[in-house]
């Protein structure tokens, strides 16, 4: 992961993205639309859309090659397989497996892979929990959201990184533990059997191509839904109905900030009930790096603002005035559903409409409810929220939290249990 993510795969996607995709691609696709002439929205479609949005994904495939690349090692040398094993005694407590483990480790660089390597889980409900939990997890493309929250609110508070992973431990926890005493997901435990295979040198074509058909499933998948996400998006950032017709507008005037508007009241019992801010999160179901963008857009700082500039970050402090709302703004965003790409991973795993949808759900409310308490309950400790009718509301939900974690589970009987009672 280390090597993946913060060296040589950075450095790889790094490239891709300032020089491939925005020198080379950007310069190229610039000059064949200005010598064919082509009308101002076709060129921002193409150059901002299409280039813009999918080049982002696609400029994660250096660090998905080095990260598939190395897990195939860790994989095939035998040693993921004594961790699972190891683990599978603490996992068992929420509901998990050790194997389990393997798609958690994966889900710090990226969901989509770790989502797609719960197939290797045999128990059913082992797998969709695995499945609802993987992405709690911060990845890298959250990484962002974090920056720009930290250097904002918490510039001298070194353990608020830290605290933001055990959160989403503790996320997995709490989610495996209610699950786990359900009807739905409660059976008996399954055993754990697993051949432990000597340490060897794995085959070198064997981790290649592990490596290629990762990969590929990546960029096809990914990228193809993201494809879409962009062109939808960028028409809604772009267009609106005026008195000259429908023709393109500023994006404050246009069907996205429409559309924020009336939706931003959903999230005012979070801390941040205002346009931008919703569309920010909305924004961020395509990927999760477009929420430092879109804030610095809408804020009216450009596109190409950093997370730790000083213009966004006075410009964040505006938006959100009491540190807690901002936190609830973290929180959501970070343990809602994860970008499309993910949930289309999520939901080729699932195989089930039914269950892809509860899921969904269960996250959006998980991360409804972990926001409105820090805002409301956070606010009411540190005296910069009143006590109101949605600070009862977040005792109320507290309270059903502590109850499905703590009430006595059910136990099942088994076949042999009820065969014998029976005779």
């Amino acid at each position: 992961y280390y090597l993946a993510v913060t060296t040589v795969g950075t450095a790889a996607t790094d490239y891709a993205n300032d020089v491939i995709f925005g020198e080379y691609a950007t310069d190229g696709a610039t000059a064949l639309l200005e010598a064919a002439e082509a009308p101002d929205w076709l060129s921002s479609l193409v150059i901002d859309g299409i280039i813009g949005g999918v080049g982002a994904v696609l400029g994660f495939v250096p660090q998905m090659i080095v990260l598939f690349f190395l897990l195939s090692i860790v994989e095939q040398c035998g040693y993921m397989t004594r961790v699972a094993f190891v683990l599978d005694r603490i996992f068992r407590h929420f509901g998990l497996s050790g194997r389990s483990f393997i798609p958690i480790l994966i889900a710090t660089g990226c969901g989509v892979p770790a989502l797609m390597s719960t197939k290797s889980i045999d128990n059913i409900n082992e797998q969709r929990i695995t499945l609802i939990t993987t992405t709690f997890l911060p990845c890298s493309a959250k990484l962002p959201i974090m920056t720009m929250i930290f250097m904002s609110f918490f510039p001298d508070n070194a353990w608020i990184a830290p605290a933001v992973y055990f959160m989403g431990i503790f996320s997995i926890a709490i989610t495996g533990i209610i699950l786990k005493k359900s009807s739905a997901f409660h059976e008996d435990v399954s055993p754990f059997v697993m051949e432990l295979p000597d340490y060897h040198m794995p085959k070198a074509l064997n981790v290649f191509r592990t490596t290629y058909e990762r990969c590929k499933a990546f960029v096809i998948k990914a990228g193809t839904i993201i494809f879409a996400t962009v062109v939808v998006l960028w028409f809604l950032a772009n267009f609106n109905f005026t008195a000259d017709g429908f023709s393109m507008v500023d994006v404050n005037e246009s069907m996205l900030a429409a559309f924020g508007s009336p939706i931003a009241f959903i999230f005012v019992p979070l801390g941040f009930g205002t346009w931008q801010a919703s569309v920010a999160v909305i924004t961020g179901l395509l990927a999760k790096e477009n929420v430092v963008g879109t804030m610095a857009v809408l804020l009216g700082l450009g596109d190409e603002v950093a997370e730790d500039d000083v213009g966004l970050l006075s410009a964040m402090q505006d938006v959100f005035p009491v540190t807690v709302a901002a936190l609830a703004f973290l929180a959501f965003n970070l343990w809602s559903v994860p970008c499309v790409a993910a949930l289309g991973a999520m939901k080729r795993q699932f195989g089930s409409g039914k269950w892809f949808g509860f899921s969904v759900t269960y996250m959006l409310a998980y991360a409804y409810c972990l926001a409105l308490i820090i805002y409301q309950l956070g606010g009411l400790i540190t005296g910069t929220v009143p006590f109101g009718v949605f600070t009862v509301v977040a005792i109320i939900v507290l309270c059903a939290v502590l109850y499905l974690l703590f009430r006595h589970e059910r136990t099942r009987a088994s076949t042999l249990q009820i065969a014998s009672r029976n005779i």
